[in-house]
């Protein structure tokens, strides 16, 4: 991991983070996935309308399982995931993505609740209420939580994405108190794993 990497979490010069929140797009277009171009697009601009133009807030059947796509192309490929999301009825997606919702702000209840699909554990439910409120819940990524100091290493636990959105939150907090633009928690771990060590990786869930 680079020097620069290593000290960004603790950089409290804006014109880094946002540097860093720039690159994101090239980062993702780096990636040696087919369509993560396409699904990131989708995840970043055509999703949240979606979601926002319903109430209670929900994900059909078919966006969960184009949600999973993202994360995985932007992550580990774990096909048998993606086989499980998939077996997931459109009422029980519908139900536990409404309940999530519905449980916003709390910590861990909409995690809770989403993990209750085939398939989709921490980070994939991260993946969806990082969309439903990014002010809360950002994504987790194994390489973002390798720059966040004493998380410890990586484990796909709701507790453990409990302690990570916490450390991003008040990140979040800090730089959006000093910077001019306000930085959420999903635009610290874009900006995060954007300058990311590549050559890290383990499988999600």
């Amino acid at each position: 991991m680079s020097a620069s990497v290593e000290s960004l979490w603790k950089s409290e010069q804006e014109d880094r983070w946002q540097a860093a929140l720039a690159g994101y797009d090239a980062a993702i277009a780096a990636v040696p996935s087919g369509r993560l171009v396409e699904h990131d697009v989708w995840y970043r601009t055509e999703l949240p309308a979606l979601i926002a133009a319903r109430t209670p807030g929900y994900v059909s059947h078919e966006e969960m399982v184009r949600i999973t796509e993202w994360k995985m192309a932007r992550g580990v490929w774990r096909a048998p995931n993606l086989v499980l999301v998939r077996g997931n009825t459109p009422d029980a997606v519908v139900e536990a993505s409404r309940s999530a919702w519905e449980q916003i702000p709390h910590p861990t209840k909409p995690v809770t609740a989403l993990v209750a699909l085939k398939g989709v554990g921490a980070a994939t439910a991260s993946a969806l209420l990082a969309v439903m409120a990014p002010t809360v819940y950002p994504f987790f990524d194994e390489d973002v939580a390798a720059q966040v100091p004493q998380l410890g290493a990586v484990a796909w636990t709701n507790g453990y994405y409990a302690k990570y959105a916490v450390a991003l939150r008040e990140r979040s907090a800090q730089l959006s108190a000093t910077f001019t633009q306000v930085f959420t928690p999903v635009m610290v771990e874009r900006a995060l794993w954007a300058t990311r060590d590549v050559s890290r990786r383990m499988p999600t869930s």
